[in-house]
């Protein structure tokens, strides 16, 4: 549109327009949300502009002149266009799913169990979960997302959810742990994260150099499956493993100390936050399991 440029100011057509609409001044300002005298310098700037006048007083309110009308007739149905273009936007992104990432642990164990809660609490939300495979990045496609970072820095769009804890878990059978016996122990851990072991000796006071790496598992949810079959000691965060612990399907016999990670969410599309400020509230309520 090459007369776009010679277009006046589009906030002196608003308020013209509300004026025109309203039939005064003072109702056009209310509608805008701004002053009196703010309506009227956007009016004389308009007039002035075009060189012509636009309004004429009729008691306490006004009327158009001819130019006046001449110039509401071809804004007002295109200012009606864009607002119904807008409106159907928003209603649009309204009924756009929010999409969540998460890695497929934080998934089935963390955020699965707070779902039947979630839909009870939120029942029009429309949420559509996705996790990483291989080198994908589902941060990408991601409104928002759960993730563990080391000491996140609280903002509007990075809220800590809970702070991870670690300890060492095993099969009910092999309880309890003798805190001495293990550097006797082939350590089971996942390949990602062989750092949890030293990291919870440390915090015990324990000799790191002591202990002994055993078989290694790409997911939290090998390693688990190896722990819960009897093959030895495991160590796994405590946020995502209490249903096996109220189940008693693991037990955690030296108890948990806390990392430096805690499990945040992180906001990708700052212009859904209106949306996702429900979502956030319920995540940051504890999980009802117990059912």
């Amino acid at each position: 549109m090459k007369d776009i440029a010679q277009l006046p100011s589009l906030n002196a057509l608003r308020a013209f327009v509300a004026v025109a609409n309203e039939g005064s001044i003072n109702a056009a300002a209310q509608q805008l949300h701004v002053t009196h005298g703010a309506v009227s310098r956007q009016i004389k700037l308009l007039e002035g502009e075009l060189g012509t006048a636009l309004l004429e007083k009729q008691g306490r309110s006004v009327k158009l002149t001819h130019a006046g009308q001449q110039l509401y007739h071809g804004c007002q149905p295109a200012f009606q266009a864009i607002a119904d273009s807008c409106r159907q936007l928003r209603q649009q992104q309204q009924e756009k799913p929010l999409v969540l990432s998460c890695s497929g642990s934080i998934l089935a164990r963390w955020l699965i169990p707070r779902l039947q809660q979630l839909q009870q609490a939120l029942p029009d939300l429309n949420l559509q979960l996705i996790t990483s495979a291989g080198d994908d990045n589902p941060q990408q496609q991601a409104d928002l997302s759960l993730t563990f970072i080391d000491h996140p820095q609280a903002g509007e769009l990075l809220i800590p959810l809970e702070q991870e804890r670690i300890g060492p878990v095993v099969a009910p059978q092999l309880a309890p742990i003798d805190p001495a016996r293990l550097p006797e122990q082939k350590l089971l851990h996942t390949q990602s994260r062989p750092q949890a072991w030293p990291q919870w000796a440390q915090r015990n006071g324990l000799d790191v150099q002591n202990l002994t790496m055993g078989q290694g598992f790409p997911h939290l949810s090998h390693l688990l499956e190896a722990v819960t079959a009897g093959l030895g000691i495991g160590i796994a965060p405590e946020l995502l493993i209490r249903t096996d612990l109220q189940l008693q399907r693991l037990v955690a016999p030296l108890g948990f100390v806390p990392t430096d990670s805690w499990l945040c969410l992180q906001i990708h599309q700052p212009q859904r936050l209106q949306l996702i400020q429900p979502l956030i509230a319920e995540l940051q309520n504890p999980a009802d399991t117990k059912s």
